[in-house]
């Protein structure tokens, strides 16, 4: 059985698109489906049932994607133990964040990190969701909470510190509540119920009982730009709100503290790439630290 071939296999129910994965892995679609079909001449059975909308694994796909994914950590554990410990960094390491952390301090950050490697390529997906690291939908995920179940690996990267904001136009022309009760004469600002991943971003109900938003955005940047813009009044991570001059921290003994970890799968951990990228942005957090907290 060729590994070339389990690992596209692996691409594919990950992906659930051929095409999708073909694009992962730099291969054209009619090769790809090749070497499924070659695949699935080796091993006998059909692992994959193709169709327009997408591919939908068998019950023996199923058997075979957990055979597969222990074969995968396996070769990725030979690799770490037998690589060269001078051999360069390079290779694709896909990090999942939160929209937050991802846009505002990541993606002005991680140019240095290429600078370094000039043969390591960065995929960021700055999305407010959940990733699948067992599934390979991030090679190391940023998360609001640490992982307690799966065979994941992760350190804390940082506290940080949320708060009340509006804006200074604003609150100009509305007043500045200086209570809560005050504050629940306002139009508030929130995170769409429905769509939020964790319970480490229901910040409302340590601030108020019903926080009954108006206007809900399940976007840590798009409830910035809403506040900003004076749509009302908002909970903002402190490190994104305090550079944005439009802004203004209200009632200020209102804080709310939580934090952000660096996960991966155990099978990525010695990988040296990977090693390097989570490196860096323990460094990246540790140089700037302050404007956390």
């Amino acid at each position: 059985m060729d590994w070339d071939n389990v690992r596209i296999f692996l691409a594919v129910a990950r992906e659930g698109q051929l095409l999708s994965a073909s694009r992962r892995l730099g291969l054209n679609h009619a090769t790809l489906g090749r070497r499924i079909n070659a695949l699935e001449d080796a091993l006998r059975t059909r692992l994959l049932i193709r169709r327009p909308s997408g591919c939908e694994l068998t019950a023996e796909g199923h058997a075979f994607l957990a055979s597969a994914e222990r074969i995968e950590a396996e070769m990725l554990a030979a690799q770490a133990r037998t690589g060269e410990v001078n051999a360069p960094i390079e290779g694709t390491v896909r990090i999942g964040a939160p929209d937050g952390f991802g846009v505002s301090f990541l993606a002005p950050r991680l140019g240095t990190l290429i600078r370094r490697h000039p043969n390591l390529r960065i995929q960021l997906v700055p999305v407010p969701r959940s990733f699948s690291l067992s599934q390979r939908e991030a090679d190391i995920a940023i998360t609001v909470e640490r992982p307690s179940q799966g065979r994941l690996v992760s350190s804390k990267l940082t506290d940080y510190t949320l708060g009340l904001y509006a804006s200074r136009q604003y609150l100009a022309q509305n007043g500045e509540p200086k209570s809560l009760d005050q504050l629940r004469l306002h139009p508030r600002i929130g995170y769409v119920d429905d769509l939020i991943f964790s319970p480490q971003l229901n910040f409302t109900g340590e601030v108020m009982r019903d926080w009954d938003a108006g206007f809900e955005i399940s976007s840590a940047i798009g409830q910035t730009e809403a506040v900003r813009t004076g749509a009302g009044i908002g909970i903002l991570h402190d490190y994104i709100a305090r550079p944005v001059p439009e802004l203004a921290r209200i009632l200020p003994d209102i804080r709310i503290r939580r934090a952000y970890w660096t996960c991966t799968h155990e099978s990525l951990r010695d990988i040296a790439r990977i090693r390097t990228v989570i490196a860096f942005l323990q460094e990246a957090v540790g140089a700037e630290r302050q404007i956390f907290v």
